[in-house]
C-alpha cells in the first residue's frame, strides 16, 4: 500500500511565518513568472545601491502589469520612483503610445531610475520627474497633464493624505488608484503605532488615509492583504467615480 506523500522537507503553516511566506512567493514566481534579465539587472543595480527593500516584489509587480492591462491604461502616474523597478512593470502594460510619468523626491534614486529604464527599452515611454511631489503633483495640474487612467501611489507614507486629494484632480471617472503598503504588519489597527520605515507619524498618515477613502463619495475603495518575502502588509485598490463632484 502505498501512503501519503513525504512533506517533511516543505514548509508548514505551523511556527514559520515569514519562511513560509517567502517560500511561496519563491514558488508562485518559478511557475507564473518567467526569468526576465531586464527585471533581475534592475534589481541588482538597486541593490547595489541598497534600494531594494522598498521595491515591490516579483509578483506584486507582475499584478500590477495585468492591473494596468485589465484598466487598458494608456496613462499612468506613479509617486515614488525609486529604481524604476515597479515603473517598468507598469510601463510594460501601456499601448503603443501609451506613456507614464513617474515623481522622485531624491536625485539619486532618479538617476538609477533613468538607468534601469532605459534599460529596459523604455525611456521614449517614462518620464521621470525629480522633486518632492507636493510640488511635482500641482506642476502637472498646472501644466494640464492629466488625467491619469492609472495612479500608483507608492511614495513617503506622511503624505499619503496629500497625494489621494492630488490624485483625485488628476483623475477621471473610472481612473484606478493602487496604493502601497498600507496594512504594515497590522500597525494600522494602532493609533499609536510607529514604524520607523514609514517615519514620524507614517501610521497615523495610514489610518488618515483610509478614513479619507472612507468617506470621500468619488472613489469605491477596498484593500488587500499581502504576505509573502516582502512580509505582511497590503494594496489599496480605488475606483474614482466622479472626481470633479465636490467631497
Amino acid at each position: 500500500m502505498i501512503g501519503p506523500p513525504d512533506r517533511s522537507h516543505r514548509p508548514t503553516l505551523h511556527g514559520m511565518g515569514q519562511e513560509l511566506w517567502t517560500a511561496v512567493d519563491r514558488y508562485i514566481a518559478d511557475h507564473l513568472l518567467p526569468a526576465d534579465p531586464v527585471l533581475d539587472a534592475a534589481l541588482r543595480v538597486s541593490r547595489g545601491a541598497g534600494l531594494t527593500r522598498g521595491a515591490v516584489a516579483h509578483n506584486q509587480g507582475k499584478l500590477l502589469e495585468i492591473l494596468a492591462r485589465v484598466q487598458g491604461a494608456r496613462s499612468i502616474l506613479e509617486l515614488g520612483t525609486l529604481g524604476g523597478y515597479s515603473t517598468i512593470w507598469l510601463a510594460r502594460a501601456l499601448p503603443e503610445g501609451g506613456r507614464l510619468i513617474s515623481l522622485e523626491a531624491d536625485p539619486r534614486h532618479a538617476a538609477l531610475a533613468h538607468a534601469n529604464i532605459a534599460n529596459a527599452g523604455l525611456a521614449g515611454v517614462v518620464q521621470v520627474r525629480v522633486g518632492p511631489a507636493l510640488e511635482t503633483l500641482p506642476e502637472l495640474v498646472e501644466e494640464g497633464t492629466g488625467p491619469f487612467d492609472l495612479i500608483f501611489i507608492d511614495a513617503d507614507k506622511q503624505n499619503n493624505p496629500s497625494y489621494l486629494e492630488w490624485s483625485l484632480r488628476l483623475s477621471r471617472p473610472g481612473t484606478l488608484l493602487i496604493a502601497d503598503n498600507v496594512v504594515r504588519a497590522g500597525l494600522i489597527l494602532d493609533p499609536d503605532g510607529s514604524d520607523p520605515r514609514l517615519g514620524e507619524g507614517g501610521v497615523q498618515a495610514l489610518r488618515r488615509f483610509y478614513e479619507l477613502l472612507a468617506t470621500e463619495p468619488r472613489v469605491s475603495a477596498t484593500a488587500i492583504q499581502t504576505v509573502g518575502s516582502k512580509g505582511h502588509d497590503g494594496f489599496v485598490v480605488a475606483l474614482v467615480s466622479d472626481p470633479n463632484t465636490s467631497a
